[in-house]
């Protein structure tokens, strides 16, 4: 995997970022800290508004999150689940602040963000873009002719990002995969209700861990 020093890649995608009225971005790629900090339901409603960037062979793609969901070792929807680690989920016990890329339904990359402290499995998976940068790129891996809802599913943003198992484990802030600070959206913008697909999980499926922009077209559907 080739490594990448954010610090040319932001320049280069901001030359572009910047001449969209409606995004005001700080050039800033997010710490390790945001990543560590120790509620993970708080991560999934602050990353919201953020944009996540890849540069896949020099080519830029960035997308405006607007859905997440959070995921604990404490609750029955985690692959983590009572702190259990197999070969499959071993990147959620890493510190916070790298990739969890794994294969759903032998079909969909799915790209979740780890966070807290190492040991403590927590992670949050990003379910739905707003294309920011590089809509062409992302049709062309899509194979599409249109723009329409080509990142609104976390299988779909992954395809059009370019996300796939090698980046499972990669650094936010050191290689090919980042994302990039943004101000925080006002909480009456976001709407808060229960996961998608884990009815497996009991009660713990009633959690409201699910977040998204409320009136945004590139929600997911489902």
């Amino acid at each position: 995997m080739v490594v990448v020093n954010f610090e040319d890649v932001k320049i280069e995608a901001f030359i572009r970022l910047k001449n969209q009225p409606h995004y005001h971005l700080t050039i800033l790629v997010l710490p390790p800290e945001f990543y560590q900090q120790n509620n993970v339901v708080t991560i999934a409603r602050k990353l919201l508004g953020k944009v996540l960037v890849t540069c896949k062979q020099g080519e830029v793609t960035a997308g405006r999150i607007i859905e997440t969901e959070a995921y604990s070792y404490k609750e029955r929807g985690c692959h983590a689940y009572n702190n259990k680690q197999t070969q499959r989920n071993e990147v959620m016990f890493a510190r916070g602040g790298v990739a969890y890329v794994y294969l759903c339904y032998g079909i969909h990359n799915l790209f979740n963000v780890v966070t807290n402290k190492s040991g403590r499995a927590e992670a949050v998976l990003i379910r739905a873009l707003e294309p920011v940068d590089g809509v062409e790129i992302m049709m062309h891996r899509m194979n599409t002719s249109k723009a329409v809802r080509i990142t609104s599913g976390p299988g779909k943003l992954t395809r059009a990002l370019g996300i796939d198992r090698s980046l499972n484990g990669a650094s936010l802030t050191h290689s090919e995969i980042t994302i990039l600070h943004e101000n925080a959206i006002n909480s009456k913008n976001i709407e808060a209700t229960t996961r998608i697909g884990i009815d497996y999980a009991g009660t713990d499926a009633l959690l409201p861990w699910r977040f998204y922009l409320k009136d945004n077209e590139w929600v997911s559907k489902w």
